[in-house]
């Protein structure tokens, strides 16, 4: 594979988010990090020197020297991870790809709720936006930025999307509507949009990491 991204610095997030109900259960979603794991191993083949940050997914991450994998479980974990490795060193690009938590819930005053209720009521407070913070902590690198919906027509899912790019002031979005993600490796079909509004369809997550690592090495 060509080295097109030789010696940059990269990083990767990827996987669910958990949220505490309380001392024992979390809240999480349904989001397995295979697209960010390939994105992460297809950016390693193509010279980059790349950071990994792994939620508690569904697949398994083979060993690869090559790539520092850092593992997170709960939302303040990876908000943690961003903020210390993006203030120690500049990265050329930001794939922030994890399926993040939008709302946790307000902190219990039980270890365990007990069983038997009839009814539980949980109450949310909305996350801090993480690819935001990024943007404010470092203003120059590359930004690329997941959105998902569902149940949303192509013309609504690119239109949310482009609107959702420019209030982070990111560089670049990948938009996906769930029917179009929830499928197999080869049929997951994605729309990358940049600041112009030029839009390209991919399908297949080996084809959305090639296509989309190629616009950055354009780019940096």
């Amino acid at each position: 594979m060509e080295k097109i991204l030789k010696n940059k610095k990269i990083l990767v997030t990827a996987g669910p988010t958990w949220v505490a109900i309380d001392k024992v259960r979390v809240i999480t979603n349904i989001f397995s990090g295979k697209l960010g794991l390939i994105i992460a191993e297809t950016a390693q083949k193509m010279g980059a020197n790349v950071v990994f940050m792994f939620g508690p997914g569904r697949i398994s991450v083979p060993e690869n020297k090559k790539i520092k994998v850092l593992r997170f479980k709960y939302f303040d974990d990876l908000l943690n991870l961003v903020k210390e490795n993006i203030k120690q060193g500049r990265f050329d690009a930001i794939i922030h790809s994890a399926a993040v938590s939008d709302y946790m819930p307000l902190p219990s005053k039980e270890k365990k709720i007990k069983s038997g209720k009839k009814n539980l009521a949980i109450k949310f407070k909305p996350t801090i936006k993480i690819v935001d913070l990024i943007r404010k902590i470092d203003s120059k690198a590359f930004l690329v930025k997941f959105k998902l919906e569902v149940g949303l027509s192509e013309k609504e899912l690119i239109d949310v999307a482009y609107k959702s790019m420019l209030q982070s002031n990111a560089d670049l979005m990948v938009a996906n509507d769930f029917e179009m993600a929830a499928v197999g490796e080869s049929d997951h079909r994605a729309f990358i949009i940049n600041p112009e509004k030029t839009i390209k369809e991919v399908t297949g997550k080996k084809n959305i990491a090639l296509n989309l690592l190629k616009i950055i090495a354009s780019k940096i």
